[in-house]
């Protein structure tokens, strides 16, 4: 079984792009989300295994979310996105709980799937 993602993030051309990335990483998504608000209602009703995360919301910040995501009970894997490679660092994701970030233009590679998933190797 794939591990099921949650994909948040407030630009639906990026969300539909991280999606067949996502996909053709072998991964499941579990659902989209474009804000705060609508991600947690999404984890708490889907339980996905892990987020996508991006740090730029509407409603709220990102690096927020991602650390309350990675609190659930289920302990989903949150890996922290954005286009500015300047948003945050892994180590400050790590902090909060996140697996980590990774750049947006860094997205199509085998760090992210190992990210979510936990697995070194990509399946």
């Amino acid at each position: 079984m794939s591990t099921s993602v949650l994909v948040v993030d407030d630009d639906p051309g990026f969300r539909d792009l991280a999606v067949r990335v996502l996909e053709g990483m072998g991964l499941a998504i579990a659902g989209e989300a474009h804000d705060v608000a609508s991600a947690t209602e999404a984890a708490a009703r889907l339980r996905p295994q892990a987020a996508l995360v991006d740090v730029g919301l509407p409603d709220g910040d990102g690096v927020e979310l991602a650390r309350v995501l990675a609190g659930l009970p289920w302990s989903p894997r949150v890996v922290i996105t954005s286009s500015d490679r300047d948003a945050t660092t892994d180590a400050d994701a790590r902090a909060i709980g996140a697996a980590g970030f990774i750049a947006k233009d860094d997205l199509p590679s085998a760090q992210l799937s190992a990210l979510l998933t936990g697995r070194r190797d990509p399946e």
